[in-house]
């Protein structure tokens, strides 16, 4: 049993899939408490396995699943991402802050690290390679990300309320690409396009 947070169909609006329509799996529950988070923890449907994948089979033309949260690597193993393949036939990725091992039978690892902020560095990252690498910046130094070892570089400002600070945190996140091109953009697009 697994408390899910929502399973909704819709485009993925940041980093390397930007753009690519796909059924999104939000876990509820997280190790880490992210000040800039969106989800709600506290709410959530307690689901089985056949339920979920029920769920994800309504969506027959995503060609991608999402493992988000929340913090999914906390409730999936290999054999539950083996099932999701099975059963509907697609591609299944997750978005980690790479705090816990994963299963070996993901196809697409887009780890987001939490350590620089607080309430994320509660546990030592324990992944150190990933298929993209996406960093939310808030100022941090950088140069200690590129220990990971990842097929792409995206740095996201970090979104918060207050209008000024965004752009401020926008601002910012486009010079330190300028500054080290190793990096490049990722924005939020599903908040501009207002889609989940």
């Amino acid at each position: 049993m697994k408390r899910i947070n929502e399973i909704f169909y819709s485009l993925q609006g940041e980093g390397f899939h930007t753009g690519t329509p796909a059924v999104f799996v939000r876990f509820s529950g997280c190790n880490l408490q992210c000040h800039f988070c969106d989800t709600d923890h506290y709410s959530g449907t307690v689901m089985n396995e056949a339920e979920i994948v029920r769920a994800i089979m309504q969506y027959p033309l995503a060609p991608l699943i999402i493992l988000t949260g929340g913090e999914p690597s906390l409730f999936i193993d290999r054999d539950f991402v083996d099932l999701l393949k099975r059963c509907t036939g697609k591609r299944v990725a997750i978005e980690t802050n790479g705090t816990n091992t994963l299963p070996d039978n993901i196809d697409w690892i887009t780890l987001s690290p939490k350590s620089a902020y607080a309430g994320g560095n509660t546990f030592p990252l324990v992944i150190d390679r990933c298929d993209e690498l996406k960093v939310v910046y808030t100022g941090q130094p950088l140069e200690p990300y590129f220990d990971i070892k990842a097929h792409h570089y995206f740095l996201q400002p970090c979104y918060c309320a207050d209008e000024t600070q965004r752009q401020q945190n926008i601002s910012d996140t486009i010079q330190a690409i300028l500054d080290d091109p190793r990096w490049r953009l990722s924005l939020q697009t599903h908040r501009y396009l207002h889609i989940r």
